[in-house]
């Protein structure tokens, strides 16, 4: 319902609809649409498009929803499918007779069939599962799941596949989608949780890159150190010290063509000499999965492009 009236008692006429700048209007708490200037209200009893049932807890929620979970790329089918109850019960929650129990067993069976008659859904199905499992593992948010779905998809649209083997293209797919949205997880964190070797990993992670025309920034060592620190648990001040030694080292192309967890890990390493107590390079090398070679040969390039400004 829309009125137009007016608040103040002064004793003034009303305003048109005509005579109310747009941008004076505004919502109020109580849903009213009013002119902020004059206190015209211009629109009352707006409309909830909400739903018309109230739900106190999740299970209430999920009985009274009308609708199923929404569509995803991390399923072979979308979501888009159709379910049929475990429970044997039918609407009203009684149990089923035994000819009904034997025919709802039979549309499961025929159900899981229908849903994977083809090679290709075969391969999507076992695929996305693979990349479900490794992220799962990883701790990767869900959103990094979908990108490493879709990025499998194309792939398997282009024919990209042919003569690699399925749990490779999915881990070098979600090795991709951390890429993009850089979340710091490296090659030998993916190698751990993956059916294939890192170099079969990293070998086809270039190709379906290069195929696909994916846009991936070179990795920023930043990304690494807050989880490099939790894990040695240093202090603020290491952690902030690292972030400046990279940053200042960055800056010099010093990163380029290095790991960025063991450059990561040696800036952690200097700016604990830096800042103090000061750490091993053993630990450190530990916590970041790398050499205790890499971590001194990344120590000694940094601190010999450091300014002195930072250094002391």
């Amino acid at each position: 319902m829309t009125r137009l009236s007016r608040r103040q008692e002064d004793g003034t006429a009303e305003e048109t609809a005509d005579d109310i700048d747009p941008d004076n209007l505004v919502r109020t708490a109580d849903g009213e649409l009013i002119d902020e200037e004059t206190g015209l209200i211009v629109e009352e009893d707006t409309i909830d498009h909400g739903p018309e049932w109230r739900a106190f807890n999740h299970q209430e929620k999920q009985q009274k929803s009308r609708v199923g979970a929404p569509t995803t790329q991390a399923m072979h089918d979308k979501g888009l499918t159709t379910n049929i109850d475990w429970q044997d019960k039918d609407a009203a929650g009684r149990t089923l007779s035994t000819d009904k129990r034997n025919q709802m067993r039979r549309l499961r069976t025929w159900q899981e069939r229908i849903r994977t008659q083809e090679n290709g859904e075969r391969n999507l199905q076992f695929a996305l599962s693979e990349v479900d499992r490794m992220s799962s593992a990883l701790g990767v948010p869900r959103s990094v799941r979908e990108v490493a779905s879709v990025i499998y998809r194309q792939a398997l649209d282009r024919d990209l596949i042919r003569g690699r083997s399925i749990e490779g293209v999915a881990s070098a797919s979600l090795h991709a989608a951390c890429r993009q949205e850089s979340i710091p997880r490296s090659l030998d964190d993916l190698t751990r949780v993956s059916r294939v070797e890192r170099r079969e990993i990293g070998r086809t992670y270039r190709y379906i890159s290069q195929e696909l025309g994916l846009a991936l920034e070179p990795v920023d060592p930043r990304q690494y150190i807050p989880q490099l620190a939790s894990e040695l648990e240093v202090s603020d001040e290491i952690q902030q010290k690292a972030v400046e030694v990279v940053a200042e080292t960055t800056e010099l192309g010093l990163h380029s063509g290095k790991s960025p967890s063991g450059y990561a890990a040696a800036a952690i390493y200097s700016a604990s000499r830096i800042v103090g107590p000061k750490l091993t390079q053993r630990a450190v090398s530990e916590a970041a999965d790398v050499t205790v070679v890499t971590i001194r040969n990344r120590y000694q390039e940094q601190m010999e492009a450091l300014d002195d400004d930072i250094v002391h």
